[in-house]
């Protein structure tokens, strides 16, 4: 399993704000379900460079900034500079993330099989134009 670092590509092309096209955003209450359901997805078969844990302090440093320029110079049509601050409230409580490669929607189904065996407080699957819940 990876550590998170955002790359320019999980940047929204207007505005900035995160926007991992083809992945999906787990939040946790506990950074030990986050890393434990990370585990079991790398068993299951997952690729592990595709499977990266987000600790809050990552969130807040580097995921939360992107929403700066979202509503600049208008305010944006899409739902990500919303979503990036609902992942900082979380994080500012002390949720960790996990972001997944989920590039079609057995992948997917497949990552939230895991995860619902703990509790989790938001995931959401980044495809293009549209940020689905999970």
């Amino acid at each position: 399993m990876n550590q998170f670092h955002i790359e320019p590509t999980m940047l929204a092309t207007f505005g900035g704000a995160f926007y991992p096209t083809g992945y999906s955003m787990v939040m946790f209450p506990d950074a030990k379900d986050a890393a434990r359901v990370g585990q079991q997805l790398i068993d299951a078969g997952f690729d592990a460079q595709d499977v990266m844990l987000v600790p809050p302090a990552i969130v807040l440093s580097q995921i939360t900034p992107t929403v700066s320029g979202a509503d600049d110079p208008l305010p944006s049509a899409g739902t990500e500079g919303a979503t990036v601050r609902a992942l900082t409230e979380l994080a500012q409580k002390g949720h960790a993330g996990l972001l997944v490669k989920t590039h079609d929607e057995d992948t997917a189904n497949r990552m939230m099989k895991a995860v619902r065996e703990v509790p989790y407080s938001m995931a959401q699957r980044y495809r293009a134009l549209v940020i689905e819940d999970l």
